[in-house]
């Protein structure tokens, strides 16, 4: 099991839910606001601040899916602009759904 870590434009936000729900035994995510900056960062005259708003998605996913998850994220969320995002995959080693109580590495 993995998680993918997205950080997408605000305005992708619709696109990439619908083109993740179109892969079948997508498992589901979280979405949060969030603020940042990397490499390029915008220039303010008045009230500088260097953060721009985000969407940070969350998804767990079973390891045959992280693949197609990752590809559809970086096609939808993609503009062509600075500042389109960056996705990472990271492993994760078990989790647990609370109502069951189910425990194990892959809750896919």
């Amino acid at each position: 099991m993995k998680e993918i870590r997205a950080y997408i434009q605000p305005h992708k936000l619709s696109q990439v839910t619908v083109a993740l729900m179109d892969i079948p035994g997508f498992p589901g995510l979280s979405v949060m606001d969030c603020e940042g900056f990397g490499r390029e960062r915008m220039q303010h005259i008045q009230d500088y601040s260097p953060f721009l708003p985000k969407k940070r998605l969350e998804i767990f996913a079973p390891d045959h899916l992280v693949e197609i998850i990752f590809q559809t994220i970086m096609r939808v969320a993609h503009s062509g602009h600075h500042g389109d995002g960056k996705v990472y995959i990271i492993d994760t080693l078990e989790g647990g759904r609370i109502s069951s109580g189910e425990r194990q590495a892959d809750l896919g």
